[in-house]
């Protein structure tokens, strides 16, 4: 797990950070000692956990808390604080636990317990057919690209084209074949020739005879959506 700590006070900051190290499975990457910091550091480096203080000076914990339920991927809270009256409005921010100065491995361990049943019970299993990298064979070998990376699939004459922000990766795979591969991700076909990843639709706009054009975060390309396919692909988008 990917931890970041918040707390304005350095000597709290090391003490938790020296209990949490104990831990194997804990990686810390950030620490910031206000509201501010560390508002960027999590935007940044997107930890999986943050500990955080409440009183803190010109932004508390709580107020924090409510920022970062904001994000489209935010990070699990757990709340280490001297000030047991707070815990009741803690819990809103679906906080996993609540850690009362001066800290001691007890709390911590059994902090860290609630947090590690949590991600396991969150965590794909083998059997949900999603798929962690997807192989791409190319003219100068096997590349492997996380399905979360991919903006859209498409058919060309003669070959596949997968598409991402960073590259295009060309293979003689038909689409069907990925299509199958990425079934348990967030992948839709809305037309023939195209497979997009749901996850990266940014618009829809009707074009022509019931047709729609997507729109998708990183790239200008417009992709046809067939009339037959628009109810389908607008439940999906939760339209």
């Amino acid at each position: 797990m990917r931890v970041i700590i918040v707390d304005d006070e350095p000597l709290s900051r090391d003490e938790l950070k020296h209990l949490l190290l104990a831990y194997e499975q804990i990686d810390i990457i950030g620490e910031a000692d206000c509201g501010e910091h560390a508002l960027e550091k999590i935007v940044s480096l997107q930890p999986d956990v943050v500990f955080l203080d409440i009183e803190m000076a010109e932004m508390s914990g709580l107020s924090l808390a409510k920022m970062l339920k904001q994000l489209k991927q935010p990070p699990t809270i757990v709340f280490a604080t001297a000030y047991p009256n707070y815990a009741v409005e803690a819990f809103r921010y679906e906080a996993v636990d609540y850690l009362l100065k001066p800290f001691d491995d007890v709390q911590v361990g059994e902090a860290v317990a609630r947090l590690l049943r949590k991600f396991e019970k969150e965590k794909p299993s083998a059997s949900d057919g999603s798929l962690r990298k997807l192989a791409i064979e190319e003219e100068e070998g096997i590349v492997y690209v996380s399905p979360h990376d991919i903006l859209y699939c498409c058919r060309e004459i003669k070959d596949t084209v997968v598409v991402t922000k960073q590259k295009m990766y060309h293979t003689k795979a038909p689409l069907k074949e990925l299509e199958q591969k990425l079934k348990g991700n967030l992948f839709f076909r809305p037309h023939k020739s195209y497979l997009v990843n749901v996850e990266k639709v940014e618009q829809l706009t009707p074009w022509f005879n019931g047709a729609y054009q997507l729109t998708l975060t990183g790239t200008d390309v417009k992709i046809p959506v067939s009339r037959n396919y628009v109810k389908a692909l607008r439940q999906r988008l939760e339209l």
